[in-house]
C-alpha cells in the first residue's frame, strides 16, 4: 500500500485547539462494519452503542510533563522534549536547535550525553521531569489545565503523548462500563508522518508495554473486547500473537492485518500519513475509512487530539 493512500483533505478550522468543557460531550461517529450504517451520537452515549457483554480495555499510561524550555550557555533559547527514560535519570529526547548543541553541554537540569541523529539525544536529567505538557505542534493555543491532556484513569508515568481516544471518558462513564487496563507508553514515532513511499518500507520504533496477568486472563477470555485507542490495539494484538506480558512492541498494523483480540474500536480522527490512520483502515476497511473521514469533514467533526471520536463496531 502506498503511503499517499493515507492522505485526505482537512480544513484547518476543524483541528481542535482546546478540549470541550465536558470530556464526554464530544461527538461520536458510530460505524457498523456489518451493515455499513453510520450514526451520529455523543460520547456519553457509548454505553448504549456497545454490547453489554463487551470488556472495554483502556491504556492507563500517564503523559510525562516533558517539554522543557531551557537556555544554552550562550543565553540562547533551547527546548528539550523527553521521550523515554532508559535508566534512572538517563533519557532519550528531542532537542533543538540541534545544530547549536554539543555533547557535554549543560542547560539547567539537562546535560547532553550523546547525539543520536535526526535531532534525538541521550540526555541526563537532574530530578524529576517538571516541564509543560507535550502538546502536538498543531495545537497552537495554551492549555489552561494540563490534566486535560491526561485521561481520568492515567496511572503509570511514561508517555511522550496522550492516548487521545481515552480523553473523552469521565469517571461516571467508566463506572457504567466493564473496564480492564493495559499500559503502553506512547512514543512520538507513533504519531509522526510516514515518509517512506510504501507502508512496507516503514518501521515503527518499539514502545514499552506492560499487562498484569490477571488483566490478560480477563481480556483473552472475554466474549467481546472494545479497545480504546490504537495504542491499546497494539498491546492486545501483540499479546494475542504470543508476546510476553511485559516488553516492547513494534507491531505495525496495516490493511490486511488479522485482528485476533479486538472486536470494536474507539478512536479519534488521525493525521494523514500516520501509522494510526493505517491501523484504523486495517480495522474498518480502506475505502470505508475514507468515506467515514469525508463524512466527518462534511458534518464538521473536530479532529486530532482534542477532537471528536469514532466507534467502529
Amino acid at each position: 500500500m502506498r503511503t499517499s493512500e493515507l492522505d485526505y483533505d482537512l480544513p484547518p478550522d476543524l483541528i481542535a485547539q482546546r478540549p470541550l468543557e465536558r470530556r464526554d460531550a464530544s461527538r461520536l461517529l458510530v460505524y457498523e462494519r456489518a451493515t455499513g450504517e453510520v450514526r451520529h451520537r455523543r460520547f456519553r452515549d457509548l454505553r448504549r452503542e456497545i454490547d453489554e457483554e463487551d470488556l472495554v480495555v483502556v491504556n492507563d499510561t500517564r503523559v510525562v510533563p516533558g517539554r522543557l524550555r531551557l537556555h544554552r550557555p550562550s543565553g540562547g533559547e533551547a527546548e528539550v522534549l523527553l521521550l523515554e527514560e532508559r535508566e534512572p535519570g538517563l533519557w532519550d529526547a528531542l532537542a533543538r536547535p540541534s545544530r547549536r548543541l554539543h555533547v557535554g553541554m549543560r542547560m539547567g537540569p539537562v546535560e547532553l550525553v550523546e547525539a543520536l541523529g535526526d535531532g534525538r539525544w541521550r540526555i541526563r536529567l537532574e530530578g524529576e521531569p517538571d516541564g509543560e505538557a507535550p502538546l502536538p505542534p498543531y495545537i497552537t493555543e495554551p492549555l489552561d489545565d494540563p490534566e486535560r491532556y491526561q485521561t481520568v484513569y492515567a496511572d503509570e508515568l511514561g508517555s511522550a503523548a496522550a492516548p487521545t481516544a481515552g480523553l473523552h471518558f469521565t469517571p461516571e462513564l467508566l463506572g457504567a462500563l466493564d473496564v480492564e487496563r493495559v499500559t503502553l507508553h506512547v512514543g512520538l514515532d507513533t504519531f509522526r508522518p510516514i515518509t517512506a513511499e510504501t507502508l512496507a518500507d516503514h518501521e515503527l520504533h518499539s514502545e514499552r508495554y506492560r499487562v498484569a496477568s490477571r488483566a490478560w486472563e480477563r481480556i483473552k477470555t472475554a466474549a467481546r473486547v472494545t479497545a480504546v485507542g490504537t495504542t491499546t490495539v497494539r498491546v492486545l494484538e501483540s499479546l494475542a500473537r504470543g508476546a510476553p506480558l511485559d516488553g516492547r512492541t513494534r507491531l505495525f498494523v496495516t490493511p490486511g492485518f488479522e485482528f485476533r483480540r479486538t472486536d470494536a474500536l474507539v478512536t479519534n480522527f488521525h493525521l494523514p500519513r500516520s501509522s494510526l490512520l493505517a491501523l484504523v483502515m486495517a480495522f474498518a476497511g480502506v475505502e470505508e475509512t475514507r468515506r467515514l473521514y469525508r463524512t466527518a469533514v462534511e458534518e464538521r467533526y473536530r479532529f486530532y487530539s482534542f477532537g471528536d471520536a469514532m466507534l467502529v463496531l
